[in-house]
């Protein structure tokens, strides 16, 4: 049976310190001339296309630009988003990460990708500061610049890496409780962490299958995620 494996990126897989939403309030401040101008956008489990256009119709982007202009803010943002990684203190991979990406690329039965809001560009940098980036040959999946749904972010990463098919089992492993969302309008097993801002109780309320404090007991998670 194979088993595809989505990853949510922040929060998930890894913890920046803030480097993402530094990188993006510099890249809206060199287009726009707005400071901090995402003070009141919640980022938590939204794509960055959701989190762009909330900041850019609040500040008064034209809407007939808006497309124009998230692909210009995206080319600003990649590059403030990489010295923002080297800049911020704290950042690190979550518990259990690295091991349970080796064990999973080991297996034929199984393939890993990213169902992501970060935009490919900006998941790839995160990916590869962090030193995990092999694991996602080709950065497969789905990504921010995809949707401003997540759930539509999601499906289109299956769809990816399905070649359009379906596989047997999804898995869908993610901290917030869009990506339990996102896992349910796709028929998918949603592993919830709450290595976020959301506690194990919220995210199992919320209709995770399994909802877990983080992903340190690699062997329980490897069961969890491979049904072995």
């Amino acid at each position: 049976m194979q088993t595809i494996v989505l990853w949510d990126i922040d929060n998930t897989l890894l913890y920046t310190g803030g480097a993402g939403s530094l990188g993006m309030a510099r890249a809206f401040e060199d287009l726009y001339g707005v400071p901090d101008a995402f003070g009141r956008v919640e980022f938590s489990g939204r794509t960055d296309t959701s989190i762009f256009l909330a900041s850019a119709r609040e500040h008064g982007v034209p809407g007939d630009r808006l497309a124009a202009e998230l692909e210009r803010f995206c080319d600003a943002y990649v590059p403030h988003l990489d010295a923002a990684l080297g800049e911020v203190p704290g950042g690190r991979l979550m518990p259990g990460i690295t091991e349970i990406l080796e064990a999973l690329s080991q297996r034929a039965d199984v393939r890993m990708g990213l169902g992501t809001g970060n935009f490919r560009r900006g998941g790839e940098l995160k990916l590869r500061h962090y030193g995990i980036e092999g694991f996602f040959p080709g950065t497969p999946g789905g990504f921010g610049e995809d949707s401003e749904s997540r759930d539509t972010v999601i499906r289109i990463g299956i769809e990816r890496l399905t070649n359009g098919g379906r596989p047997a089992r999804v898995v869908i492993i993610g901290d917030t409780p869009h990506d339990v969302a996102a896992a349910r309008a796709n028929g998918a097993f949603a592993l919830a962490v709450a290595t976020g801002r959301n506690g194990v109780d919220e995210l199992a309320a919320c209709g995770a299958d399994v909802a877990v404090a983080d992903l340190s007991d690699v062997a329980s998670a490897l069961r969890i995620i491979c049904e072995d």
